[in-house]
């Protein structure tokens, strides 16, 4: 049995992930404001896009266990705004979230890490192009791919390995909010899968646990997308 962490496991994606390794026997952590409903999983309330978070990190870590432990990189945020108009404050706060928790996260549970272990960061389809008004989303999650290489690297040796999975455009409550709750605009989008239809969180949770069993993907970007459309 390994240890998995998982931040945003309340919802969506994340929560995803975590049915499928209770499933399997693990024992699985949700780090997140929201708790997250799913019987067997231990919630671990901390507010990851706080200035103030490595000291409540260092204490959860801190009831770790040493051993095979899976990190996956899931939680995010996802608004509206483009290179014009988005505030500093409101940039600097996406960034907080989506690329300094991840490394608050790194840092402390690494000398916990066994080989076996792996960190799984969730990109996004827009970790490698981009879109109009997703201006620090896009930033973001390019950002994130650079973290997985660089942890490849650094990590060399270690017997831990790393992967990102890129979701292309997943049937999850931050797509609907983000476009409105907008059937059309959602079926708009389905259309760019060569499936035609939106993913479903249970394939791209599939595709997470498969990236820490198989330490093959180590500096992998794993695109998780259906096949998209390209104009």
């Amino acid at each position: 049995m390994s240890t998995i962490i998982i931040t945003g496991a309340s919802k969506g994606i994340g929560k995803a992930t975590a049915a499928m390794f209770i499933e399997a026997g693990h024992d699985v952590y949700n780090i997140s404001r929201t708790a997250c409903d799913l019987a067997d999983i231990n919630n671990v309330a901390i507010d990851l896009a706080s200035s103030e978070a490595e000291s409540p990190v260092s204490q959860f870590v801190n009831d770790i266990e040493a051993g095979q432990i899976h990190l996956i990189h899931n939680a995010a945020r996802l608004t509206s705004e483009s290179v014009r108009d988005i505030e500093i404050d409101a940039f600097r706060s996406t960034i907080d979230i989506n690329i300094v928790a991840p490394q608050v996260l790194n840092r402390a549970l690494l000398p916990k890490m066994q080989a076996g272990s792996s960190i799984i960061y969730i990109g996004s389809t827009l970790s490698e192009k981009a879109v109009a008004n997703s201006y620090s989303y896009v930033v973001t999650k390019h950002a994130m791919i650079g973290m997985m290489r660089a942890t490849c690297q650094d990590l060399a040796g270690s017997g831990i390995h790393t992967t990102c999975v890129c979701p292309g455009f997943t049937n999850t409550e931050m797509l609907r909010a983000h476009v409105g709750e907008s059937q059309e605009v959602l079926d708009s989008i389905a259309g760019g899968s060569t499936f035609g239809r939106l993913i479903e969180p249970d394939e791209i949770a599939g595709t997470i646990v498969f990236a820490t069993e198989n330490a093959v993907l180590n500096g992998a970007v794993i695109h998780a997308n259906l096949g998209q459309i390209e104009s």
